[in-house]
C-alpha cells in the first residue's frame, strides 16, 4: 500500500492507486480489531490468526506490535494524500490516538512494543531507533490530516520521542541499538537506526527550535560517513560492532535489508533543507 500510493503520486497510473485501495479495505475488513481498535499482527492465507506470530526470531509471540501499527501509519498517512477518504481519514486518526493511548509509555516517553489483544504491554526492549523513527513519522502523519490541534500534539510527542530516544545516544554521537529489559545494553550500531537518528532529531530541531537536537542530527550523519558507507562498492554497511568492527554474517541488501531506510532518510533532509533555502 506505501509503495503503490508512492507510486501514484510519481505516475498518475489509476491501476496503482485501486491496488492500494483494494489492500486498505482488505486490511481494515480482515487485521482491524473494531472492539479494542488496532491491528492483528499475522494471519493464515484463509485470514486466520496464525499461533506463531512472529515476523522474526527476536519478536515476542502477540498479537499486536507496535512495528506493525508504525508501518500501517505510514502507509495510510502516504495514500491519504493521494485519496482523501473519509474511512481512510478517520483510521488513520484512530491509529495516532492508539500511538497516544497505548503504545507510547506516558512516563518515560519510549515506544512500547508488544500487546496482547487487549493492549496489555508485555515486557521488552526499549528500540531507541523506533522512538527516533516514530518521533517524525507521527508528526508527518498528523500533519497530513491538517488539524491544528492533533497536528500541536504530535509536535509536542516529537520532542518527547526525540529526547527518550536520546538516551541511547554514544559519545561517538551514533544510535545505540536497543536497551534490553535487564538493562543490558545492545550497542551495536545498525544502519537503520542511524539514518532515522539523522531524521528524527532533526526533525525535533526544527519543531522545539533546540540546537541540541541538530547537532544529534549531524553527529549521526558524520558517523554514517565514516563507519557505514561502502564508498567503494556502494550501499550502506548492516552494521558495526562497540569497536567499530563490521558486523560479521550480515546482509547489505537482503529480506530485512534494503535502500529504504537510508534511502528516505537522504530525500527527506534534502528536502527539508531545500525547503529552508
Amino acid at each position: 500500500m506505501y509503495g503503490l500510493a508512492e507510486y501514484y503520486r510519481a505516475s498518475g497510473e489509476a491501476a496503482a492507486l485501486a491496488h492500494a485501495q483494494a489492500l486498505f479495505h482488505v486490511l481494515e475488513a480482515r487485521s482491524f480489531d473494531p472492539v479494542r481498535s488496532g491491528y492483528f499482527e499475522a494471519f493464515s492465507r484463509e485470514w486466520q490468526l496464525l499461533s506463531d506470530l512472529r515476523l522474526s526470531a527476536k519478536d515476542a509471540n502477540e498479537k499486536k506490535t507496535m512495528n506493525t501499527h508504525l508501518h500501517v501509519l505510514e502507509a495510510y498517512a502516504t495514500l491519504y494524500h493521494v485519496w482523501p477518504d473519509p474511512a481512510l481519514r478517520q483510521q488513520l486518526k484512530v491509529l495516532l490516538l492508539d500511538f497516544t493511548d497505548h503504545i507510547i509509555d506516558s512516563k518515560t516517553h519510549h515506544l512500547r512494543l508488544f500487546f496482547d489483544e487487549n493492549w496489555h504491554s508485555k515486557p521488552a526492549a526499549v528500540s531507541f531507533g523506533h522512538d527516533i523513527e516514530a518521533a517524525w513519522l507521527l508528526l508527518e502523519a498528523a500533519e497530513t490530516l491538517r488539524e491544528p490541534g492533533l497536528v500541536e500534539h504530535f509536535r509536542q510527542v516529537a520532542v518527547q520521542l526525540a529526547t527518550a530516544a536520546a538516551q541511547g545516544l554514544a559519545p561517538d554521537g551514533s544510535l545505540r541499538y536497543e536497551r534490553e529489559p535487564g538493562g543490558h545494553w545492545a550497542a551495536d550500531r545498525h544502519w537503520w537506526v542511524q539514518a532515522e537518528a539523522v531524521v528524527g532529531f532533526y526533525n525535533a530541531y526544527q519543531v522545539s527550535g533546540d540546537a541540541q537536537f541538530r547537532a544529534c542530527s549531524e553527529a549521526a550523519w558524520r558517523f554514517i560517513q565514516q563507519h557505514l558507507l561502502d564508498r567503494e562498492r556502494g550501499e550502506w554497511y548492516w552494521g558495526v560492532r562497540p569497536d567499530y568492527s563490521l558486523m560479521p554474517g550480515e546482509d547489505k541488501a537482503g529480506l530485512w535489508k534494503c535502500p529504504y531506510h537510508n534511502g528516505r532518510t537522504c530525500l527527506e533532509i534534502l528536502r527539508r533543507l531545500e525547503a529552508q533555502a
